[in-house]
C-alpha cells in the first residue's frame, strides 16, 4: 500500500478499507509514514469525515499500537467512565471508589488538564507520594486489591494515539469527531474494559458548548465503542457552571475526600456522581434498573465504604495511608487566600464556565503549554452556583494564590465571569441518555 494514495482516497470521499486504515496507523507508529502524510490523513478526515465501520477500525488500529490489558484474572465485572472535560469535574476521585465499593473493577487510565478544563491526573498529583504514572505491575496489584486504581496513560498505551494527537494539535485538525473518538477510545479500550460510560459535557464551559454538538460526540462514542465491543452508554450533562464549589487541583482533591467523608457534598455534583455511578453498576450487570443502581451508589457512599477504597487506593500507590483522615495535613496551601467580593446585588444568573477554567490558569493552576509546571495549591473555594443570592458583602468565591497581585488579577477574571439578575430556572443536570 502507499499512504499517498490512502490519502487520495479519503481525499476524494472514499470509504477506506480496515486494512488501508491500519497500515496508516502502523507507519504513524513505526515512523514509516511520514508526519507530513499523517498530517494530510488526518486532515482529509476532518474535511470528510468517517463511517462508523471507519472510525472502528481507526480505533481498534491504535488500540492495538501498544499493550491491551488483560483482567480476566479478576473476579468480577471491568468498566471505566469518561469525561470530556469541564471545570470542578473532579467526579472519578468519588465515582470510581464508590463503584468499585459494589464489586466492580474500575482500572480508571486518565489524562491532564486539556485546555480550560482540569485533568484528574493533576489532581491527583498533589497528594505527596502519589504514583499517577505507576508500572503496570502495580497498577494490576492495586486495583486487585482496592477494586479501583486511577492512573495517567503509560508509554505503551496506545501509543499511536499520542503521536497522532500531537500533529493534529499543531495542524487545526482537533476538532474532528471521528478524531476525537478514536483518541478517547483507543486509550480506554486498551485498558481491557468490558464496559464504559462516559460523560458527555455541554455548556459553557464544555468543549461541545452546544448541545447539538454534545449529542453527535456522545452518539459517534457509542456507536464506535459498541462496534468495537465494548458495551458502552452515554450521559449528556451540563457544564453551564463549575461541577464543584471548587476549581484547582488541591481544592478540588479536598473537595472530594470532604464529599466522600460526608462533611460537605456539592448538591450537582453529587446528583452527576450517582447517575454515572448507577449507570455504570447497570452496564457491569450488577444492578437491575435505574432506581436500584442508584440506592446501590448512595449505601456505598453514605456508608463510608467508598472512602475507605479511596484511601487504601491512594496507600497503595504510594500516598499517605491516613490522608483521608489528614487530608489539610498533606495538601499543598497557597500563600494567598482572599474572598472575591460581588460587585452588585443580585442571584447569580449565568457564569462564562470557560473564563473560570482560564481564570485557574492565569493563578498557575493550568498550562499554557504541554511543557508548563503547575501549582498544585492555587484555584478558587467556594464558587457560587447558578441561583445564589450575592451582594457586595457575599463572596462569589475565595480564591488561592501565589502573590496579592494574581490574586487581585484572578479576582477581576472571575467577577466578570459571572453575571447578576434575577433567579434563574433550574435547569437538569442530567440532560439525556445516549446508548448503543
Amino acid at each position: 500500500m502507499l499512504p499517498q494514495e490512502i490519502i487520495r482516497a479519503k481525499r476524494e470521499g472514499e470509504v477506506l478499507p480496515a486494512e488501508a486504515i491500519r497500515f496508516m496507523v502502523e507507519g504513524l507508529t513505526s515512523g514509516s509514514v511520514s508526519e507530513g502524510q499523517v498530517a494530510a490523513f488526518a486532515m482529509a478526515i476532518f474535511f470528510r469525515g468517517m463511517t462508523r465501520d471507519e472510525a472502528v477500525a481507526l480505533t481498534l488500529a491504535m488500540r492495538d499500537s501498544g499493550s491491551v490489558l488483560d483482567w480476566s484474572e479478576l473476579d468480577g465485572p471491568v468498566v471505566d467512565k469518561h469525561s470530556t472535560g469541564g471545570v470542578g469535574d473532579n467526579v472519578s476521585l468519588m465515582l470510581a471508589p464508590a463503584v468499585a465499593a459494589c464489586g466492580v473493577y474500575v482500572p480508571m487510565i486518565s489524562g491532564r488538564g486539556l485546555g480550560h478544563t482540569g485533568g484528574t491526573l493533576d489532581k491527583f498529583d498533589s497528594i505527596p507520594g502519589y504514583r499517577s504514572q505507576p508500572d503496570l505491575d502495580l497498577f494490576r496489584k492495586v486495583v486487585k486489591e482496592c477494586g479501583t486504581a486511577v492512573i495517567g496513560q503509560t508509554a505503551d498505551l496506545a501509543p499511536a494515539d499520542k503521536r497522532l494527537y500531537a500533529i493534529r494539535d499543531v495542524t487545526a485538525t482537533v476538532e474532528s469527531i471521528p478524531l476525537i473518538t478514536a483518541s478517547i477510545l483507543s486509550k480506554k479500550l486498551a485498558a481491557g474494559l468490558q464496559g464504559l460510560v462516559l460523560d458527555v459535557k455541554t455548556g459553557t464551559g464544555a468543549f461541545m458548548a452546544s448541545h447539538a454538538d454534545a449529542r453527535a460526540l456522545a452518539k459517534s462514542l457509542v456507536e464506535v465503542a459498541n462496534g468495537a465491543g465494548v458495551r458502552t452508554t452515554a450521559l449528556i450533562t451540563d457544564m453551564n457552571e463549575p461541577l464543584a464549589s471548587a476549581a484547582g487541583n488541591a481544592l478540588e482533591v479536598r473537595n472530594a475526600v470532604h464529599y466522600l467523608t460526608g462533611a460537605a457534598r456539592d448538591p450537582r455534583l453529587h446528583e452527576i456522581t450517582v447517575a454515572l455511578g448507577a449507570e455504570m453498576l447497570i452496564t457491569a450487570g450488577r444492578a437491575d434498573g435505574v432506581s436500584a443502581a442508584r440506592d446501590r451508589i448512595e449505601t456505598a457512599i453514605a456508608s463510608g465504604h467508598a472512602a475507605e477504597i479511596f484511601g487504601r487506593m491512594v496507600a497503595g500507590l504510594g500516598g499517605p495511608a491516613d490522608f483521608v483522615e489528614r487530608v489539610d495535613d498533606y495538601l499543598p496551601k497557597a500563600a494567598v487566600v482572599r474572598d472575591v467580593l460581588a460587585e452588585g446585588d443580585g442571584h447569580v444568573a449565568a457564569i462564562d464556565t470557560r473564563a473560570v477554567g482560564i481564570a485557574v490558569i492565569e493563578l498557575g493552576g493550568g498550562r499554557r503549554v504541554a511543557s508548563d509546571p503547575i501549582d498544585l495549591s492555587v484555584g478558587f473555594s467556594g464558587l457560587a452556583g447558578m441561583g445564589t443570592r450575592v451582594d457586595a458583602q457575599t463572596p462569589l468565591a475565595r480564591v488561592h494564590a501565589r502573590s496579592e497581585a494574581e490574586a487581585a488579577h484572578a479576582a477581576r477574571l472571575l467577577r466578570a465571569a459571572y453575571r447578576l439578575g434575577s433567579r434563574p430556572e433550574v435547569t437538569a443536570t442530567v440532560y439525556e441518555r445516549v446508548d448503543g
